[in-house]
């Protein structure tokens, strides 16, 4: 028998309207195929959050310099115009623009940006003046800055206290502010921002990266390494990096083992990098691997014996962070985040100290017993910053933002 109309009408009427994806938008001054931490994590956060079920937008700038839009690893990304910068020739700065229009186009339940440079302030304003609630997560350092603005170091001083007002103006216009670490939001707060800041690691897919039972000859080959003991770095090849620290140190660490150093890496003291391991004796035993691709880089860690991380600006260090999750002891700076992630799994040496740094190699390097139980802490420090947990709590901000 035929439903009558009003009966039909009143359970369309009661029935609950379908829920769609939650709608995030990311801001971002850099994003792939740019080769940094900030760069990697946003991809990362991108496409893990899209795969949760999100719908998820990413503004950032053009890789070549027109707009355009397309949709990659399921994250819709609107690529905004961009010009070369000139103090750093592989990197690009996105020309100024009002963003009202993409944010009402896409109409996002958040804005998340990633920084407070130029997508970032033009992102935040134009969510602001939609009513559009604001999430900010800081990835800066103003020592990151120095180098590529030809800082000179009496001026580092002043320019740093203009960066983070600049930072603090910007930022306290945001809802909820994360960076990575207990110790980076601290950083914060020493200067002079009052706002909370919560810690949400950045977090690492430990499916990807994981302890290898197979000899490690097998993965050196695959990067044409000799098969010997190995120390690696993972990062840009950039000065606030510190790798001339790691070069000047080889050859002391030869006086005891036979080892070698690989850089996975581009940036501009790579030629540096090269005259200096030429100059001292060891340019044989420093192999510059270049960019490595991602799906490629679990294997970069399965040839490495130890991890060395002797950069001085690291808030977190998702390299280091992934070289721990394969089981690989770690000997760093004792610097910014990274004291927090050498615990029992390795060493710390002072910035500078050539010889404390040598030492700590050879001893990793000479003791196989030692370098095993230093490689298991590692993967169970690891195991706290799994990237889904990460990933979940981001979920749960924006939700508690936007309510």
């Amino acid at each position: 028998m035929a439903m009558p109309l009003h009966s039909v009408t009143d359970r369309a009427r009661l029935a609950p309207a379908p829920e769609r994806p939650r709608r995030v938008l990311i801001s971002t001054d850099t994003y792939p195929p740019d080769v940094n931490g900030a760069a990697y994590f946003t991809h990362r956060l991108a496409t893990g959050l899209a795969a949760r079920g999100n719908e998820v937008h990413v503004v950032c700038q053009s890789e070549h310099g027109p707009a355009s839009a397309d949709v990659v690893d399921g994250v819709i990304v609107h690529r905004l115009r961009s010009a070369p910068l000139l103090v750093h020739p592989t990197m690009r700065v996105t020309v100024p623009a009002r963003l009202d229009r993409l944010v009402a186009d896409i109409n996002p339940d958040v804005l998340h940006t990633q920084g407070h440079f130029v997508v970032g302030r033009a992102a935040i304003a134009a969510a602001r003046r939609a009513g559009v609630p604001v999430v900010a997560t800081n990835h800066f350092m103003p020592d990151n800055l120095f180098q590529f603005a030809h800082i000179p170091d009496r001026l580092r001083a002043g320019a740093g206290r203009l960066a983070w007002r600049d930072f603090s103006r910007i930022f306290n216009r945001a809802d909820h502010v994360t960076t990575p670490t207990p110790l980076a939001a601290r950083l914060l707060a020493d200067q002079g921002f009052a706002r909370e800041v919560e810690p949400v690691s950045c977090g690492i897919d430990l499916s990807r990266f994981h302890p290898h039972a197979e000899p490690k000859a097998w993965a050196r080959k695959l990067f044409g390494l000799p098969d010997r003991p190995t120390v690696l770095f993972v990062g840009r090849l950039d000065e606030e990096k510190r790798i001339d620290e790691l070069v000047r140190a080889l050859p002391l660490v030869l006086n005891e083992t036979d080892a070698q150093v690989a850089l996975v890496g581009k940036g501009n003291q790579r030629a540096e990098l090269e005259r200096l391991a030429a100059r001292i004796g060891v340019g044989d035993r420093v192999f510059f691997l270049g960019f490595v691709p991602d799906e490629n880089m679990p294997q970069a860690y399965a040839a490495a014996d130890v991890f060395a991380m002797p950069g001085i600006a690291e808030l977190q260090s998702i390299a280091t962070l992934e070289a721990m999750a394969t089981g690989l002891p770690v000997v760093a700076a004792d610097a910014m985040a990274l004291p927090h992630l050498v615990v029992c799994n390795g060493h710390l040496f002072q910035p500078g100290d050539v010889v404390e740094l040598a030492r700590h190699l050879t001893r990793v390097l000479g003791d196989d017993e030692l370098r095993a139980r230093y490689g298991r802490a590692s993967r169970e420090l690891a195991l706290t910053h799994d990237d889904q947990a990460s990933l979940a709590r981001f979920e749960a901000i924006y939700d508690e933002v936007a309510r």
